[in-house]
């Protein structure tokens, strides 16, 4: 007889597979890309060690593949990790403890690692699914990176292989999810058309951080103006009044 546990673990072992191999798959598109693309290979190789954060190494190395500054790159590279935020809120039981533990749990944080950990309840689960993920993906990333940049070496135009559309996918990937209300929708859309206007005229790098004026055009009341205060609660009280007065009306017209 299989004892629940063991079951549980064994599907958690089967999901975080999956990931991996999915992650693994991206790691080396990265790490061929940027060596193709000019950059030296211990770039992508140190940027996923120290890093560690594939939408934003996606954003910088892009930045700088397109001919923007350093400055630029680590810019949008912050921007796209600022999610990482409230997710390390959200595990701070689970990478409890000792100050090199903390950073530890705080460097393996990724979007899988915390979506594992939030399918349990129970304080032991949760912390085993979010070590087992980040620690594993951790793993499988660099060595995917580091698999890609030999494959980029050797292979100069990644372009025949559709490489280099890997940068926009999986950009995209990131952003659809997020784009569920108007609100949301209207800011992104307005980012962007904000980023490709601005493309001609200001150096690579500048109109992804252009794009942030669209959190202004998606701020509450930019859509229309706010309702005051109480507007709700008044207007039952009105509808009252001047249903008796039509009632008083209608009563003293019969007599």
């Amino acid at each position: 007889m299989r004892m629940p546990w063991r079951t549980t673990e064994s599907a958690l072992l089967r999901d975080v597979a999956l990931v991996c191999l999915a992650d693994g798959i991206v790691g080396v598109s990265f790490g061929a890309i940027a060596v193709a693309g000019g950059l030296p290979w211990w770039v992508p190789v140190v940027m996923s060690l120290l890093v560690f954060a594939g939408g934003a190494q996606f954003a910088a190395v892009g930045v700088v593949l397109a001919g923007g500054s350093p400055l630029a790159a680590v810019a949008a590279g912050a921007v796209l990790n600022t999610r990482l935020f409230p997710y390390g809120l959200a595990v701070a039981d689970v990478t409890a403890g000792h100050w090199w533990v903390r950073l530890l749990g705080a460097h393996v944080t990724t979007d899988e690692s915390v979506a594992f950990a939030l399918r349990h309840d129970d304080p032991v689960r949760r912390r085993s699914a979010f070590w087992t993920c980040g620690v594993t993906l951790f793993t499988v990333w660099n060595v995917a990176v580091l698999l890609g940049v030999l494959a980029g070496s050797m292979v100069t135009n990644t372009a025949a292989f559709g490489l280099d559309a890997t940068f926009p996918a999986v950009l995209l990937a990131l952003a659809l999810p997020t784009l569920a209300d108007r609100r949301t929708r209207t800011a992104a859309f307005s980012g962007a058309a904000a980023a490709v206007a601005l493309t001609p005229f200001l150096p690579a790098g500048l109109p992804v951080l252009a794009a942030l004026s669209g959190l202004a055009v998606g701020r509450p009341g930019w859509l229309g103006r706010p309702r005051r205060p109480g507007w709700l609660a008044r207007r039952p009280r009105r509808a009252v009044a001047a249903g008796a007065t039509v009632g008083e009306l209608q009563a003293g017209g019969e007599h």
